[in-house]
């Protein structure tokens, strides 16, 4: 059982301050790495930190979790918070995230594939030639990265 579970045993479907990382994969070709969740929308792997975890430690072990991939550097894109990314899930639960963006242009190994729980689908997408069912604060980092190239 993880951290937010144990917590969750505690606090019940409060809402809480998470910490989570997500990772724009960019391959040699300067396409990104896209995984299709569950519930059919697409981002960039990712998730929220454990206990002890430094955020390129969770960045890395979400990727790998998620996509099978080895990463090596991670640049801060930015962090994204506040009101506007309240998530209320269907179960009740309730948090703000504080997601800390990273990119990665370092594939160090791993073979690319969804990990089946998570991730449905993963490939890697030409930037003009993004999913239409694209997560909105992925399509918010993917701007801040364009415009920093």
């Amino acid at each position: 059982m993880g951290y937010i579970e144990r917590l969750r045993k505690v606090v019940g479907s409060e809402p809480l301050l998470l910490v989570g990382v997500a990772v724009a994969v960019i391959n040699d070709k300067g396409q990104i790495l896209l995984q299709k969740r569950n519930e059919g929308v697409w981002g960039v792997p990712g998730g929220f930190m454990e206990l002890g975890e430094s955020t390129e430690e969770a960045g890395r072990r979400e990727v790998f979790e998620e996509t099978g991939l080895e990463i090596g550097q991670l640049d801060l894109i930015g962090v994204f918070s506040g009101k506007q990314h309240f998530v209320k899930l269907p179960n009740g639960d309730e948090f703000y995230p504080v997601t800390i963006a990273y990119i990665s242009k370092e594939i160090k190994g791993g073979i690319l594939q969804a990990d089946g729980q998570e991730t449905t689908v993963a490939k890697f997408f030409n930037m003009n030639e993004l999913p239409e069912q694209l997560n909105p604060m992925i399509k918010n980092m993917l701007q801040q990265y364009v415009l920093t190239i």
